[in-house]
């Protein structure tokens, strides 16, 4: 038996090293090189045994004229989940690796259950490998989510070359190996969940899902820092990544794809967490907005855009006195530091008085807002708070704020306002150059923050100001109906 060496091995990427620094020299990521013992057999692909299948090398592939590898292309297969479906961009492609990550309990194992579940029951064949619950734990989830056809395979394995075997014996369409970071190579002498071994097996894994078109999801861990756990190699490997995201306290879980060969990263899957396990939500503005009071200080609906879906979501905020030196600023599903600029041209450009103040911002349900499409909401729900003026509840408002006071506009203003049309709000505020509105909708072309907080009545509107009639009205709101509500 070939004599084991010591490597380090970078967490990150899974560089090598000859002996222990602070940072890989490859990736120049910091703290992440770690100890393992390993063969010359353990190297990499091609160097051992085993690497294309149970117990053989892969056969030599074949060069064909590029006219016929196009024509060869495969279709996916539907999983019979509507929002797993439309990230993945049709369904599960034969032959294709997944990987799926996110926190623990965020329901990553409930999702792929029941679409395994969905498969079976159309008579195709799948296999559920669980390498860290035992059969039984995963037989009473099946039972609790009313999931059981006969065409659905379960087994409890945590060895690679067994797990290989049960593929070429069982011959499945669809496989599921949760977690990759729990299954290991006896033939590799590095610990389980090792950088050698997550790459190793999931090597393997690969070549087994292209030379007998099976399509494998695996589940991944995440870090702390929300990336997938191992090398980053993990991510080359396979052709799709899905990130399963949400917060424990709320029911809502977003789907999105990080990386797809076979579609668009630019889909979003929506489903909510019950006691039947994961629904597909078809209308999630609906459901964001289901229990938004109207006529309350603070609160703005926004039209945002993740991907490719609208969502209207409400931001709210709340603005209070505080007799502390350094007064709290928290925001939940929103950027700390967007929120922190939005404060900053508040206080220069809107003369706001903010500095004495606790500012809390958030975004209710549980989502996150990553764009800057949100500032204009932003802003407008502080200075709503803070002067205690609500806004109108059939308004909306979209757009980036720039350091210098001004309104910029976002990435398919027509797409946000159209969605917003459809749940029946009637006006918007809008940049100076954003497209014309959906009949029925009336908007306020602002250039600067403080003309956005006049249009809307948060601050009196100027002596000299004059309404204009049209699509683009300065007085968006009359003085007389504003603060009905308040």
């Amino acid at each position: 038996m070939a004599r084991a060496k010591t490597v380090y091995r970078c967490s990150d990427c899974g560089a090598d090293a000859p002996k222990w620094m602070g940072w890989c020299t490859v990736c120049e990521a910091s703290g992440t090189l770690v100890e393992e013992q390993v063969r010359p057999t353990d190297l990499g692909p091609g160097l051992g045994a085993g690497w294309g299948g149970v117990g053989g090398t892969s056969p030599p592939s074949v060069p064909i004229p590029i006219a016929e590898a196009v024509g060869d292309t495969t279709e996916p297969v539907p999983t019979g989940d509507v929002e797993l479906d439309r990230v993945l961009g049709g369904g599960f492609v034969p032959g294709s690796v997944t990987v799926l990550g996110g926190e623990p309990g965020v329901g990553k194992s409930t999702l792929l259950l029941q679409a395994l579940a969905d498969q079976a029951t159309r008579g195709r064949t799948c296999l559920y490998v669980t390498a860290e619950e035992s059969a039984r734990q995963v037989a009473l989830r099946a039972e609790r989510l009313g999931l059981g056809p006969p065409s659905l395979w379960l087994v409890a394995e945590t060895s690679l070359p067994q797990v290989l075997h049960h593929i070429e014996a069982l011959r499945p369409e669809v496989v599921v190996v949760d977690s990759i970071q729990a299954v290991f190579d006896p033939e590799m002498s590095s610990a389980p969940g090792s950088v050698g071994q997550v790459r190793g097996c999931a090597h393997r894994l690969v070549a087994a899902a292209k030379s007998r078109g099976v399509a494998v999801v695996l589940v991944g861990h995440v870090t702390k820092d929300g990336g997938l756990a191992g090398p980053r190699v993990l991510e080359h490997l396979v052709d799709t990544v899905l990130a399963f995201e949400g917060e424990r306290h709320h029911a809502l879980r977003l789907l999105r794809a990080l990386k797809h060969r076979f579609g668009s990263t630019h889909e979003l899957g929506l489903y909510e967490m019950g006691e039947r396990g994961l629904v597909g939500v078809p209308d999630p503005s609906a459901l964001f907005l289901a229990d938004r009071q109207a006529g309350v200080a603070g609160s703005v609906v926004a039209p945002m855009l993740d991907g490719q879906r609208p969502l209207l979501v409400e931001v709210q905020a709340l603005v209070a006195p505080s007799p502390a030196p350094a007064p709290r600023r928290t925001a939940q599903g929103i950027d700390g530091g967007r929120l922190a600029q939005v404060l900053a041209v508040l206080e220069r450009h809107a003369k706001l008085a903010l500095g004495r103040c606790e500012v809390h911002v958030a975004v209710a349900g549980g989502v996150r807002v990553p764009e800057p499409g949100g500032d204009l909401a932003v802003a407008l729900a502080v200075a709503s708070s803070a002067l205690g003026r609500p806004l109108a509840a059939d308004l909306v408002a979209c757009g980036e704020v720039g350091l210098g006071g001004e309104l910029r506009q976002v990435h398919r203003t027509e797409r946000r306002l159209a969605e917003a049309a459809r749940l029946g709000f009637t006006r918007a505020v809008v940049p100076r150059s954003a497209p014309s509105p959906p009949a029925g909708m009336r908007v306020a072309r602002s250039p600067s923050i403080g003309d956005a907080l006049r249009v809307t009545r948060v601050i009196p509107a100027a002596p000299s100001a004059v309404a204009r009639r049209g699509d683009d009205e300065r007085c968006l709101i009359p003085e007389a109906t504003a603060h009905g509500n308040r």
